[in-house]
């Protein structure tokens, strides 16, 4: 039997999984650290399955993809793109920034698979746009084509952080003392968090005791620590001011996505919070941003999804 694969690849794991009747089955997750090369990690998942034969697949993986050589940013694999295919012995090989894999997913995810956060109604073959904060902070934007789907892929997380009110005027202050230049991804990412955080401690006059995003968020949402707790709101006023700020950019009628590791962890809250308020505060053009609806993505395998996705839509042998 021949059949197509999916991986989504990171900086510690590589999660992958078979593509029967346009649906993943077999999702295995290994640690890239445990394989010398990202063959090696595909091989070892190909021999689980003795009896299917593998002939296409797609690779979204968390680093730039600028041709047929590939170095990941957070790993150290590295490999040519023509040598993979030909190792695996495949007929078909796409590899893709991982958050073209997410883009591509948007369009499929059920409803089961994300939680809308205030008003708006998507318009079908809208453009669409999606940012994940998490290590980094990953953006990309969707638009429809005749072809299908296409991905326009940039480095959005790394656009000016522009403060809107005092507490970001705070944080920014004390990052541009710090760092100089300060980008979104500062404040928007697992070090980002944290940067808020001891931000708003060294305004306070305070001790900064956490250095850790996994001590600062339990906190704030059992209300633990007042300060974590400033430090979570301040971070979803922030993430819906560039989720508006993402909106406006394409005019994405489709939706504004949220992705990444860090915000299913508090979906609740989020929605409780200031960041619709925050993306719909765009002075004369509030009306045109609240008509877009805003989700947060609770699928866990979306890279998955968006890859198969793309490999649906671009091989269709």
């Amino acid at each position: 039997m021949s059949t197509r694969f999916v991986a989504d690849v990171g900086g510690t794991n590589i999660r992958l999984a078979t593509i029967v009747d346009g649906t993943l089955h077999n999702i295995r997750k290994y640690l890239c650290d445990n394989y010398p090369t990202i063959d090696s990690a595909i091989q070892t998942y190909f021999a689980e399955f003795p009896d299917t034969t593998f002939s296409a697949g797609c690779v979204a993986i968390a680093c730039p993809v600028p041709g047929d050589w590939v170095k990941m940013t957070n790993h150290f694999w590295a490999f040519s793109v023509a040598q993979l295919k030909s190792n695996l012995g495949l007929e078909y090989l796409a590899v893709i920034n991982d958050f073209t894999s997410v883009a591509h997913s948007l369009p499929v995810l059920a409803d089961s698979q994300k939680v809308q956060i205030g008003g708006g109604q998507v318009k079908p073959e809208a453009n669409i746009a999606v940012c994940g904060p998490g290590t980094g902070l990953g953006v990309d934007h969707l638009t429809w084509t005749e072809q299908g789907w296409k991905a326009l892929d940039g480095e959005g997380g790394h656009v000016d952080f522009a403060p809107q009110d005092e507490n970001d005027l705070v944080v920014w202050q004390f990052l541009h003392r710090v760092l100089g230049h300060v980008s979104a991804e500062e404040v928007l990412s697992g070090r980002g968090l944290v940067h808020i955080y001891q931000a708003l401690a060294a305004d306070a006059g305070v001790e900064a005791k956490y250095s850790d995003p996994a001590d600062i968020t339990p906190r704030a949402l059992s209300g633990e620590c007042p300060l974590c707790e400033k430090t979570l709101a301040q971070f979803c006023r922030i993430l819906g001011s560039f989720a508006g700020n993402l909106a406006l950019n394409l005019g994405t009628a489709g939706g504004v996505y949220i992705g990444g590791g860090i915000v299913p962890r508090f979906v609740e809250y989020l929605a409780n919070s200031d960041f619709r308020q925050r993306f719909e505060a765009k002075g004369r053009f509030k009306d045109y941003v609240a008509s877009i609806p805003t989700f947060i993505i609770t699928e866990p395998d979306h890279g998955l999804l968006g890859a198969a996705a793309y490999l649906d839509q671009n091989h269709k042998g």
